[in-house]
């Protein structure tokens, strides 16, 4: 580093030091007062120490129960909400798995009654009624 830019960084070192100094020494002048202190203020007027809180909309008398109830509830809530939904996604029946248990037992039943496992007619064709051609008139059929 060079002899110039040390003199300059002590320089801007001197004057930050200054700055704080004379800040220190000066006063905040406040033009209004704080919350904290127009409450502290009323507090002070009626002679009761009372702690000031907002309520969460669980109870209204007071602070302790108030908070008692809404960690309660959140807790209940969520934890009820997470294990439910886990519980009825993990035991909900699968329709796979019915699917596929009906599928083999039909398979043994045509076995066993020596039909074909896969009938190209799968409804009798004796109880299928279809429209005759004068019944459909002039709708055009599209295969």
């Amino acid at each position: 580093m060079s002899l110039a830019r040390v003199c300059l960084a002590s320089q801007k070192l001197f004057a930050h030091r200054n700055l704080i100094n004379i800040s220190s020494q000066l006063r905040s002048v406040s033009t209004t007062r704080k919350n904290s202190d127009v409450a502290s203020a009323s507090v002070e007027r009626t002679g009761e120490a009372q702690k000031i809180w907002t309520t969460y909309g669980f109870e209204t008398e007071s602070d302790k129960d108030d908070k008692m109830h809404t960690h309660l509830s959140f807790f209940f809530g969520i934890t009820i909400a997470t294990v439910g939904t886990v519980f009825l996604i993990a035991y909900a029946p699968k329709d796979t798995d019915w699917v596929h248990r009906e599928a083999y037992l039909e398979l043994r039943r045509r076995e066993e009654a020596g039909l074909p496992l896969i009938d190209k007619n799968f409804l009798d064709v004796s109880k299928i009624h279809l429209p005759s051609d004068e019944e459909l008139g002039d709708v055009e059929i599209i295969i």
